[in-house]
């Protein structure tokens, strides 16, 4: 997908992006053959959009003539063949402004319906991690009780009783 610049020695070069980075991995290089060294240039979504629409005007430049005959007139002389010229155009163009709505229309529509089910899924991982994190909490209580069960008999076992530093306050303040 290159396309040769006006100059014979430049060319523009659609190059894939290797990087994961958080771009949108379009890229466009120039690259210089006498030089041989690559220049990247990054590309937003709309801009290349925006690029593409003006390729496609630049090579099929839309004209609408205002001034268009009817279907009868001159319809017995030679300009028949002009109306039939502009009325193909005109339904061309037409044509092309429903496709082009169409499109977008179908491309709002998955992008709405890919939101929902982005959403919904969202939400299941979260509830599923939550409900994990509680089955993890519940576990590490149940741990620490047993601990706690069992650092409180390990001293009666050897017949002092248990005294935590809560317990043992100074007496002499009263």
């Amino acid at each position: 997908m290159s396309a040769p610049s006006r100059d014979n020695s430049m060319q523009l070069v659609a190059a894939s992006s290797s990087s994961g980075g958080g771009g949108t991995g379009k890229e466009l290089a120039l690259v210089d053959e006498g030089a041989a060294k690559a220049r990247k240039v990054l590309l937003r979504e709309d801009e290349e959009d925006l690029e593409v629409k003006l390729r496609r005007i630049m090579e099929h430049v839309p004209v609408r003539v205002s001034n268009t005959s009817g279907s009868s007139a001159g319809s017995g002389s030679g300009d028949f063949h002009q109306y039939r010229q502009m009325r193909r155009k005109e339904q061309d163009r037409v044509a092309r402004m429903d496709a082009d709505y169409q499109k977008r229309l179908e491309i709002a529509e998955f992008n709405l319906r890919r939101e929902e089910r982005l959403k919904a899924a969202e939400e299941r991982t979260a509830k599923k991690r939550q409900k994990r994190q509680k089955k993890k909490d519940r576990r590490k209580d149940k741990k620490k009780s047993k601990l706690d069960i069992i650092t409180e008999e390990e001293p009666k076992k050897d017949g002092e009783p248990l005294v935590h530093s809560d317990d043992s306050s100074d007496d002499d303040d009263e």
